[in-house]
Protein backbone atom coordinates (compact mmCIF):
# COMPACT_ATOMS: atom_id res chain seq x y z
CA UNK A 1 0.00 0.00 0.00
CA UNK A 2 1.08 3.82 -0.84
CA UNK A 3 0.84 5.56 2.33
CA UNK A 4 -1.62 8.81 2.47
CA UNK A 5 -1.72 9.94 -1.65
CA UNK A 6 -3.25 13.00 -3.35
CA UNK A 7 -6.29 12.65 -5.82
CA UNK A 8 -3.45 13.96 -8.72
CA UNK A 9 -0.79 11.12 -7.29
CA UNK A 10 -3.91 8.54 -7.13
CA UNK A 11 -5.38 9.81 -10.21
CA UNK A 12 -1.70 9.47 -12.17
CA UNK A 13 -0.84 5.77 -10.73
CA UNK A 14 -4.60 4.79 -11.60
CA UNK A 15 -4.36 5.67 -14.83
CA UNK A 16 -0.88 4.18 -15.22
CA UNK A 17 -2.12 1.00 -13.82
CA UNK A 18 -5.62 0.59 -16.38
CA UNK A 19 -3.78 1.87 -19.59
CA UNK A 20 -0.89 -0.35 -19.51
CA UNK A 21 -2.91 -3.10 -18.77
CA UNK A 22 -5.74 -2.74 -21.63
CA UNK A 23 -9.01 -5.23 -20.71
CA UNK A 24 -7.96 -6.47 -17.46
CA UNK A 25 -10.53 -6.08 -15.53
CA UNK A 26 -9.74 -4.42 -11.83
CA UNK A 27 -12.27 -3.96 -8.79
CA UNK A 28 -12.22 -1.35 -6.38
CA UNK A 29 -11.31 -3.19 -3.85
CA UNK A 30 -7.74 -3.82 -5.59
CA UNK A 31 -7.58 0.31 -5.43
CA UNK A 32 -8.61 0.53 -2.17
CA UNK A 33 -6.31 -1.53 -0.58
CA UNK A 34 -3.55 -0.42 -2.57
CA UNK A 35 -4.21 3.67 -1.54
CA UNK A 36 -6.42 3.09 1.78
CA UNK A 37 -8.99 4.99 0.24
CA UNK A 38 -12.75 4.59 0.70
CA UNK A 39 -14.80 3.18 -2.99
CA UNK A 40 -16.68 6.17 -3.13
CA UNK A 41 -13.96 8.30 -2.94
CA UNK A 42 -12.14 6.25 -5.93
CA UNK A 43 -15.54 6.06 -7.89
CA UNK A 44 -14.90 9.64 -8.06
CA UNK A 45 -11.26 9.63 -9.38
CA UNK A 46 -12.40 6.99 -11.74
CA UNK A 47 -15.53 9.41 -13.36
CA UNK A 48 -12.60 11.92 -13.43
CA UNK A 49 -10.34 9.51 -15.38
CA UNK A 50 -12.90 8.16 -17.73
CA UNK A 51 -14.24 11.65 -18.85
CA UNK A 52 -10.46 12.96 -19.28
CA UNK A 53 -9.87 9.80 -21.64
CA UNK A 54 -12.84 10.10 -23.53
CA UNK A 55 -12.57 14.31 -23.69
CA UNK A 56 -9.03 13.90 -25.54
CA UNK A 57 -10.13 10.32 -27.42
CA UNK A 58 -7.39 8.22 -25.47
CA UNK A 59 -9.37 5.65 -25.03
CA UNK A 60 -12.11 4.11 -22.74
CA UNK A 61 -13.24 3.51 -19.30
CA UNK A 62 -16.10 0.44 -19.00
CA UNK A 63 -17.09 0.56 -15.10
CA UNK A 64 -19.12 -3.06 -14.66
CA UNK A 65 -21.36 -3.17 -11.76
CA UNK A 66 -21.86 -6.43 -8.86
CA UNK A 67 -20.10 -8.41 -7.17
CA UNK A 68 -17.78 -9.48 -9.62
CA UNK A 69 -17.64 -6.10 -11.47
CA UNK A 70 -14.68 -3.69 -11.49
CA UNK A 71 -12.91 -0.88 -14.30
CA UNK A 72 -10.90 -1.79 -17.30
CA UNK A 73 -9.29 0.35 -20.24
CA UNK A 74 -10.63 -0.50 -23.83
CA UNK A 75 -7.65 0.89 -25.88
CA UNK A 76 -10.00 2.62 -28.33
CA UNK A 77 -8.13 5.77 -30.17
CA UNK A 78 -9.78 8.53 -32.36
CA UNK A 79 -10.35 8.38 -36.11
CA UNK A 80 -7.63 11.57 -36.11
CA UNK A 81 -4.64 9.11 -34.43
CA UNK A 82 -6.08 6.33 -37.14
CA UNK A 83 -5.61 8.58 -40.10
CA UNK A 84 -2.38 10.08 -39.09
CA UNK A 85 -0.97 6.44 -38.69
CA UNK A 86 -2.55 5.67 -41.89
CA UNK A 87 -0.95 8.45 -43.80
CA UNK A 88 2.64 7.76 -42.35
CA UNK A 89 2.78 4.25 -42.39
CA UNK A 90 1.85 4.50 -46.47
CA UNK A 91 4.52 7.14 -47.24
CA UNK A 92 6.74 4.55 -45.27
CA UNK A 93 5.90 1.43 -46.89
CA UNK A 94 5.52 3.60 -50.72
CA UNK A 95 9.28 3.87 -50.49
CA UNK A 96 10.89 2.43 -53.53
CA UNK A 97 14.20 1.17 -51.57
CA UNK A 98 11.95 -1.64 -50.04
CA UNK A 99 11.56 -3.53 -53.24
CA UNK A 100 13.30 -7.07 -52.70
CA UNK A 101 14.22 -8.82 -56.06
CA UNK A 102 11.41 -10.91 -57.15
CA UNK A 103 8.75 -8.47 -56.13
CA UNK A 104 9.06 -8.67 -52.81
CA UNK A 105 8.29 -5.83 -50.33
CA UNK A 106 11.17 -5.35 -47.04
CA UNK A 107 8.52 -4.71 -43.77
CA UNK A 108 11.05 -5.63 -41.11
CA UNK A 109 11.65 -1.88 -39.79
CA UNK A 110 8.25 -1.83 -39.51
CA UNK A 111 7.06 -5.37 -37.87
CA UNK A 112 9.68 -5.28 -35.21
CA UNK A 113 10.00 -1.50 -34.32
CA UNK A 114 7.61 -1.09 -30.66
CA UNK A 115 5.83 1.97 -32.02
CA UNK A 116 4.15 1.01 -35.40
CA UNK A 117 3.59 -2.47 -33.47
CA UNK A 118 1.53 -1.13 -30.62
CA UNK A 119 -0.14 1.40 -33.26
CA UNK A 120 -0.92 -1.09 -35.69
CA UNK A 121 -2.04 -3.36 -32.75
CA UNK A 122 -4.63 -1.50 -31.63
CA UNK A 123 -5.90 -0.39 -35.48
CA UNK A 124 -6.42 -4.12 -35.70
CA UNK A 125 -7.37 -5.03 -32.15
CA UNK A 126 -10.80 -2.19 -32.98
CA UNK A 127 -12.16 -4.61 -35.79
CA UNK A 128 -12.48 -8.01 -33.34
CA UNK A 129 -13.00 -5.91 -30.17
CA UNK A 130 -16.84 -6.83 -29.45
CA UNK A 131 -15.91 -10.45 -29.14
CA UNK A 132 -14.23 -12.01 -26.42
CA UNK A 133 -11.00 -14.78 -27.57
CA UNK A 134 -9.36 -16.91 -25.34
CA UNK A 135 -6.54 -16.73 -26.99
CA UNK A 136 -5.05 -15.23 -30.00
CA UNK A 137 -2.97 -17.27 -32.87
CA UNK A 138 0.25 -16.46 -35.19
CA UNK A 139 2.55 -18.71 -37.21
CA UNK A 140 5.92 -17.86 -36.63
CA UNK A 141 8.03 -15.47 -37.36
CA UNK A 142 7.27 -11.53 -38.16
CA UNK A 143 3.84 -11.87 -37.47
CA UNK A 144 5.03 -12.73 -33.59
CA UNK A 145 5.28 -9.04 -32.37
CA UNK A 146 1.81 -7.85 -33.98
CA UNK A 147 0.10 -10.75 -32.51
CA UNK A 148 1.66 -10.43 -29.23
CA UNK A 149 0.42 -6.77 -29.82
CA UNK A 150 -3.14 -7.72 -30.59
CA UNK A 151 -3.01 -10.57 -27.44
CA UNK A 152 -1.99 -7.47 -24.25
CA UNK A 153 -5.11 -5.63 -26.05
CA UNK A 154 -7.36 -8.75 -25.12
CA UNK A 155 -5.59 -9.39 -21.45
CA UNK A 156 -5.62 -13.10 -23.55
CA UNK A 157 -2.28 -15.45 -24.38
CA UNK A 158 -0.41 -15.84 -27.81
CA UNK A 159 -0.18 -19.12 -29.38
CA UNK A 160 2.60 -19.53 -31.48
CA UNK A 161 2.08 -22.12 -34.69
CA UNK A 162 6.02 -23.47 -35.78
CA UNK A 163 7.09 -24.48 -38.60
CA UNK A 164 9.34 -26.97 -36.48
CA UNK A 165 8.22 -28.96 -33.56
CA UNK A 166 10.22 -28.23 -30.48
CA UNK A 167 11.08 -30.87 -27.79
CA UNK A 168 10.17 -28.40 -25.26
CA UNK A 169 6.29 -28.39 -26.52
CA UNK A 170 5.15 -31.63 -25.81
CA UNK A 171 2.78 -33.34 -28.22
CA UNK A 172 1.96 -32.08 -31.19
CA UNK A 173 -0.55 -31.97 -33.81
CA UNK A 174 1.26 -31.54 -37.41
CA UNK A 175 -0.23 -30.72 -40.66
CA UNK A 176 1.23 -30.08 -44.35
CA UNK A 177 -0.02 -26.85 -46.34
CA UNK A 178 0.59 -24.65 -49.44
CA UNK A 179 1.73 -21.80 -48.90
CA UNK A 180 0.43 -18.70 -51.09
CA UNK A 181 3.57 -17.04 -51.81
CA UNK A 182 6.01 -19.41 -52.44
CA UNK A 183 3.31 -22.22 -53.92
CA UNK A 184 5.56 -24.77 -51.79
CA UNK A 185 4.15 -27.69 -49.40
CA UNK A 186 5.43 -26.66 -46.07
CA UNK A 187 4.72 -28.04 -42.39
CA UNK A 188 3.17 -26.11 -39.47
CA UNK A 189 2.69 -27.91 -35.65
CA UNK A 190 0.89 -26.60 -32.92
CA UNK A 191 1.53 -28.09 -29.05
CA UNK A 192 -1.30 -30.03 -27.89
CA UNK A 193 -0.88 -28.15 -24.36
CA UNK A 194 -1.46 -24.59 -25.50
CA UNK A 195 -4.80 -25.19 -26.61
CA UNK A 196 -8.08 -26.65 -25.37
CA UNK A 197 -11.48 -27.96 -27.44
CA UNK A 198 -14.18 -25.72 -27.51
CA UNK A 199 -12.06 -22.18 -27.32
CA UNK A 200 -12.44 -18.99 -29.29
CA UNK A 201 -9.50 -17.29 -31.14
CA UNK A 202 -8.43 -14.85 -33.73
CA UNK A 203 -6.02 -15.29 -36.39
CA UNK A 204 -3.55 -12.37 -36.50
CA UNK A 205 -0.38 -12.35 -39.43
CA UNK A 206 1.60 -9.83 -40.79
CA UNK A 207 1.04 -10.47 -44.26
CA UNK A 208 -1.32 -12.30 -46.45
CA UNK A 209 -0.73 -12.55 -50.14
CA UNK A 210 -2.81 -16.27 -51.04
CA UNK A 211 -3.43 -17.17 -47.72
CA UNK A 212 -2.01 -20.20 -47.54
CA UNK A 213 -0.96 -19.70 -44.13
CA UNK A 214 -3.51 -18.52 -42.40
CA UNK A 215 -5.92 -20.95 -43.95
CA UNK A 216 -3.51 -23.85 -42.52
CA UNK A 217 -4.41 -22.18 -39.08
CA UNK A 218 -7.57 -22.03 -39.55
CA UNK A 219 -7.77 -25.99 -40.38
CA UNK A 220 -5.88 -26.56 -37.77
CA UNK A 221 -8.29 -25.35 -35.39
CA UNK A 222 -10.69 -27.40 -36.72
CA UNK A 223 -8.53 -30.00 -35.66
CA UNK A 224 -9.05 -29.29 -31.55
CA UNK A 225 -12.98 -27.88 -32.63
CA UNK A 226 -11.92 -24.43 -31.81
CA UNK A 227 -13.94 -21.49 -33.10
CA UNK A 228 -12.28 -18.36 -35.30
CA UNK A 229 -14.26 -15.28 -34.71
CA UNK A 230 -12.07 -14.28 -37.75
CA UNK A 231 -8.66 -12.84 -39.12
CA UNK A 232 -6.66 -9.78 -39.02
CA UNK A 233 -3.11 -8.77 -41.09
CA UNK A 234 -1.38 -5.95 -41.75
CA UNK A 235 -0.68 -5.57 -45.77
CA UNK A 236 -2.91 -7.67 -47.66
CA UNK A 237 -1.80 -8.15 -51.26
CA UNK A 238 -4.46 -7.16 -54.24
CA UNK A 239 -3.45 -10.02 -56.04
CA UNK A 240 -4.61 -13.27 -56.06
CA UNK A 241 -7.99 -11.50 -55.45
CA UNK A 242 -9.52 -14.70 -54.43
CA UNK A 243 -7.55 -15.80 -51.10
CA UNK A 244 -8.22 -19.12 -49.67
CA UNK A 245 -9.36 -17.22 -46.24
CA UNK A 246 -12.46 -15.03 -46.06
CA UNK A 247 -13.83 -12.59 -43.75
CA UNK A 248 -10.26 -11.11 -43.24
CA UNK A 249 -9.39 -7.47 -42.36
CA UNK A 250 -6.48 -5.77 -43.60
CA UNK A 251 -4.79 -2.51 -42.52
CA UNK A 252 -3.22 -1.86 -45.94
CA UNK A 253 -3.86 -3.36 -49.67
CA UNK A 254 -0.61 -3.89 -51.63
CA UNK A 255 -2.05 -3.17 -54.93
CA UNK A 256 0.98 -3.93 -57.12
CA UNK A 257 5.12 -3.67 -57.14
CA UNK A 258 6.90 -2.36 -60.15
CA UNK A 259 10.27 -3.40 -59.96
CA UNK A 260 11.09 -2.01 -63.57
CA UNK A 261 9.36 1.40 -62.55
CA UNK A 262 10.71 0.75 -58.88
CA UNK A 263 7.08 1.83 -57.52
CA UNK A 264 4.96 0.67 -54.71
CA UNK A 265 1.14 1.17 -54.81
CA UNK A 266 -0.56 0.49 -51.06
CA UNK A 267 -3.81 1.96 -49.92
CA UNK A 268 -4.92 1.96 -45.77
CA UNK A 269 -8.35 0.57 -45.43
CA UNK A 270 -9.04 2.22 -41.74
Amino acid sequence: MYEVATRKERLTIITTILTSNPNHLYSLSYFSELFGSAKSTLSEDIAIIKESLKKYGKGELEVLMGAGGGVRYLPINNADDYDTLAAELTRKLSNPNRILPGGFIYTADIFYNPYYVDKMSKALWSNFSKTNPDFIITAEAKGIPLAMGVAKLFDKPLVVARRESKVTEGSVVTINYVSGTSRRIQTMSLSKRSVSEGQKTIIIDDFIAGGGTVRAIFEMMKEFQITVFGCGCAIATKEPERKRIENYKSLFTLEKIEEETQTISIKPNF
